[in-house]
């Protein structure tokens, strides 16, 4: 009787604190009448989740991948040696200086035509609801939100993903923020972490939001997937285009490789910069995010005339080499009509500038 009163014990609690966890504020947006509605309008909504314009193949991780994920080894999915960074202090940039600094994974801060922009913010430890679990590299974590200048004109979300979402960091720094720009369904995060309303543009792909007479940010497309726990595909994955009347900026987002690519660049008429996914790849989910060859190719389809390769250098989410996107991308972007840039973490690019001085640093680390 003892032992019964002990195992119904511990289920009781482990019950409760499975309750506990997943009703953290963290986990799931707000949703709202007026937000369902705008979601279950949306043609990309179909049988009650968001689906991409071409369908996923399965997906389908090998236990060396589970492997590599759960206990990374130093020296191949990270690194044995400290990140090598440069860390920019953001607050003195120039103003009127076009620049973005790569913040490590896919967290970008730019400067565009006097805007100041950020992209997926993250400075967390773990890129996880669990910790313990992806683990930033050492020394990679080299911004937080004490670095994050004020009047933060616009910051834009690609997905609710816990590599591209950081909780702690988008409530700490939202009385430096003024507009917010993502996709359906992911305000609700915003507004339930304190945001006003009034600061969140959520929209569909394809839509333009116009921040001033010389900012708009359009919401575009990509091919991903979407969730922070256990609701799968209720937010919408996006992609980003910033348009300024003298430079045109897109960000990827996460995505599988489709044929996106050659509409936005032909809309859009080409690029000064594409931020590109280029790492977390595995042909256990080739649909979820592109090959370092993909990757190259679209650089090429957007017309971009630059090109900066993300999605690495910080979490380790598949079983490849660290420095693996960067040798593959490296060697499929020999002879492309864009240049590619490989900026370190916290280096600064100057948009359509002379950035000969960037050098493959990765080479310098185990």
């Amino acid at each position: 009787m003892t032992l019964l009163k002990y195992i119904v014990g511990g289920v009781v609690l482990l019950g409760a604190f499975g309750y506990w966890f997943v009703s953290q504020p963290q986990m799931d947006p707000l949703m709202t009448e007026t937000r369902k509605k705008k979601i279950e309008a949306s043609p990309h909504y179909v049988n009650g989740e968001f689906v991409p314009m071409h369908p996923h193949e399965a997906v389908k991780p090998t236990m060396d991948f589970w492997k590599e994920f759960l206990f990374p080894t130093p020296g191949k999915t990270i690194p044995k040696d400290q990140m090598v960074v440069k860390k920019t202090d953001l607050k003195s940039l120039p103003a009127d200086k076009d620049v973005v600094v790569w913040m490590g994974h896919s967290s970008f801060y730019m400067q565009l035509h006097g805007k100041k922009i950020l992209i997926d913010p993250i400075a967390a430890t773990y890129a996880s609801p669990v910790p313990l679990i992806d683990k930033a590299m050492d020394g990679s974590n080299v911004y937080g939100p004490g670095d994050i200048p004020d009047d933060i004109d616009v910051m834009v979300l690609s997905h609710d993903h816990w590599d591209h979402l950081d909780y702690d960091f988008v409530r700490a720094i939202e009385p430096k923020v003024h507009h917010v720009v993502t996709g359906l369904g992911n305000g609700g995060y915003y507004e339930k972490w304190g945001y006003p309303v009034e600061k969140i543009h959520e929209e569909d792909w394809w839509t333009p939001v116009k921040i001033d007479d010389t900012l708009t940010v359009w919401v575009l497309p990509t091919r991903h997937f979407s969730g922070r726990l256990l609701h799968k595909n209720q937010t919408l994955y996006a992609s980003f285009a910033f348009e300024t009347p003298d430079k045109k900026v897109y960000y990827t987002g996460d995505g599988g490789y489709d044929d996106r690519f050659q509409e936005i660049g032909k809309k859009f008429g080409g690029f000064d910069l594409a931020l590109i996914e280029d790492g977390q790849y595995n042909t256990a989910w080739p649909t979820v995010h592109m090959m370092p060859e993909e990757s190259a190719k679209a650089g090429e389809e957007l017309h971009a005339k630059a090109v900066i390769p993300c999605h690495n250098g910080k979490y380790p989410l598949s079983d490849h080499t660290w420095k693996e996107p960067y040798e593959r991308i490296t060697e499929a972007a020999k002879g492309a009509s864009y240049q590619l840039l490989t900026p370190r973490i916290g280096e600064t690019v100057e948009i359509g500038g002379d950035n000969s001085g960037l050098r493959e640093w990765w080479k310098e680390m185990e």
